[in-house]
């Protein structure tokens, strides 16, 4: 299969790459990324000196630019897309909403022409829980519950996804929705809250947690999601919306302090914050369509999946060093200062 992959110089996109090589003896992927301060060519090096020219291309680029979309589905006669290009961070998206409307609306939307235009047969979207809103204390979200997005980020999700049902309803384009609730492992760019703890913690920093920390998300190992991303690829039905979760929910505070035990450090180093706007209270999948269509099981616990996150950061601590950059902690420590 000839694969257009964007955005996959970042956290979950890497990992997919990753799952593909390691997976499918044939796949050949082009990874289209702008490089924007969560992409890093680092985390896909390992790739690009193995296939790089055969069966690995990087193009460096916007998924809003129609000529270097279309370019590339053609000079490399691409038979699919997989989008996870997007600006996905939800402090970010409160501070200046602009990008995400840019890159996640009107670059999905981009996306979506240019691979109709060229004929297509398959394309699909990586989205996310939030376009949800949030839940009380029971229940979770099936692919039915309405849309109910409570950030700008989550918005910018949300119209996405609209584009994408648009295209297929209007279009008869073959589209697929995925949604996930909230990802962790390797590659993860350190303003999320896992890496963001162990980076803090390691440092003997103070560890930032909005409200009293009782938001409750359920976690899954980013290789139990790009196993359903692929699923959806090569199973999934045109117009059909799938779920993946990991059947782990977990506080917010329940994941910091079992960080702080993992990693030897004292629960003082926690400190409290003004939470966050809008701050969804909980999320929590229902994945049984994923099972029942896809074949969908998550094969990680969380806390096999928050071992083997935390021993890689341990074991590559190069590359978290190296995603510190001045803008990314100018960013942090502004927005967390705000709210001490």
């Amino acid at each position: 299969m000839r694969l257009l992959v964007t955005g996959a110089c970042g956290f979950i996109g890497a990992n997919f790459l990753y799952y593909l090589f390691e997976t499918d003896p044939d796949v050949y992927v082009v990874n289209l990324d702008k490089l924007t301060y969560a992409g890093n060519p680092l985390s896909v090096k390992p790739l690009e000196d193995e296939y790089g020219g055969s069966r690995y291309f990087f193009e460096h680029g916007d998924i809003k630019d129609p000529e270097v979309v279309g370019r590339i589905i053609e000079e490399h006669r691409i038979e699919a897309v997989v989008n996870f290009a997007a600006e996905s961070h939800v402090d970010r998206s409160i501070n200046d909403p602009s990008p995400f409307v840019v890159t996640n609306v009107q670059g999905t939307q981009n996306l979506l022409e240019c691979a109709r235009r060229a004929g297509l047969e398959q394309f699909v979207h990586v989205s996310t829980d939030e376009v949800y809103g949030t839940l009380g204390p029971e229940g979770k979200f099936t692919e039915q519950t309405p849309l109910a997005p409570n950030s700008p980020y989550s918005a910018s999700k949300a119209s996405a996804d609209l584009f994408c049902r648009a295209y297929f309803e209007t279009y008869g384009f073959p589209v697929a929705i995925t949604r996930c609730s909230n990802n962790y492992g390797p590659y993860q760019f350190p303003e999320k809250l896992i890496p963001l703890m162990f980076f803090k913690a390691e440092n003997n920093e103070p560890l930032p947690v909005y409200g009293d920390g009782r938001n409750v998300r359920d976690w899954i190992y980013v290789r139990d999601h790009c196993r359903g991303v692929d699923l959806t690829l090569r199973k999934g039905k045109p117009g059909r919306i799938y779920n993946f979760g990991g059947d782990a929910e977990k506080q917010n505070i329940e994941v910091v302090r079992t960080m702080l035990s993992l990693l030897g450090k004292p629960e003082s180093l926690i400190t409290y914050v003004k939470d966050r706007p809008g701050h969804d209270l909980r999320y929590a999948m229902d994945f049984s369509y994923a099972q029942m269509e896809l074949g969908f099981e998550p094969e990680y616990t969380f806390e096999r999946g928050l071992k083997e996150t935390i021993d890689w950061y341990r074991n590559n601590r190069d590359w978290l060093e190296n995603v510190q950059s001045g803008q990314y902690l100018e960013f942090m420590k502004q927005w967390y200062g705000e709210r001490a």
